[in-house]
This record gives C-alpha cells, sequence and structure tokens, in this order.
C-alpha cells in the first residue's frame, strides 16, 4: 500500500469521528521572505486574510488580523464538557419535576 492510499485512509477516518478538516493556507510564505517582506505579509493579512509562514515546508505559524485571533480566542473559552456547561449555568439551581408515572406496559391479546 503507498503512502497516498494510507494518507487517504487517516483523513477519512478523521472526517469519520469529526476532526476538522486540515486547511489549506492561501498564501504561503517562506520564512525568510516572509521577514524580509513583514509589511507586506502584515498587509496581506489584514485584507486577504490569514498568512502561513513555514520553515523548510514543515513548521508553520499563522499571521492573522487581530480581530480573528480574540474571536478564536473567545470560542477556546467556552467550558470543556456540557457538564461543566450545564453546572455553571445561570439556572444551575433551579428545581425540575422529572418523576413519571409509571409505565406497566399495555394488555395484548395473542
Amino acid at each position: 500500500m503507498g503512502s497516498t492510499s494510507g494518507h487517504q485512509t487517516q483523513r477519512a477516518r478523521r472526517r469519520r469521528h469529526g476532526a476538522a478538516q486540515p486547511i489549506r493556507p492561501k498564501a504561503s510564505w517562506q520564512l525568510q521572505t516572509a521577514k524580509a517582506q513583514f509589511s507586506e505579509v502584515f498587509r496581506r493579512a489584514r485584507v486577504e486574510g490569514p498568512q502561513w509562514v513555514t520553515r523548510q515546508n514543515k513548521e508553520a505559524v499563522v499571521i492573522l488580523p487581530a480581530e480573528d485571533f480574540e474571536r478564536l480566542a473567545r470560542r477556546a473559552s467556552q467550558p470543556a464538557s456540557l457538564v461543566r456547561f450545564f453546572a455553571e449555568s445561570p439556572l444551575a439551581g433551579t428545581r425540575l419535576d422529572l418523576t413519571r408515572k409509571p409505565d406497566y406496559g399495555r394488555d395484548i391479546e395473542l
């Protein structure tokens, strides 16, 4: 089995398990070029959106507008679990009547 089909299998597995698809950068800069043209990278991040900067085509960072970062940081600060979400809810102390009538089944003719 070649590496391409193995890679595709891993991607399909991640997709089935709800993992986010990798984002393909619209613009990618080599580190040395980004350093030399930082003003242009900055301008494009503000106008065109996130700019990827790579070192040796492996490691990457993303330069994005501060507003995008703040929005992402707010989203990341949401409760980590559903249990915690409900525990921190303003309605956490509310008493609910969750009793049900007993269900004894039904009579059927055979």
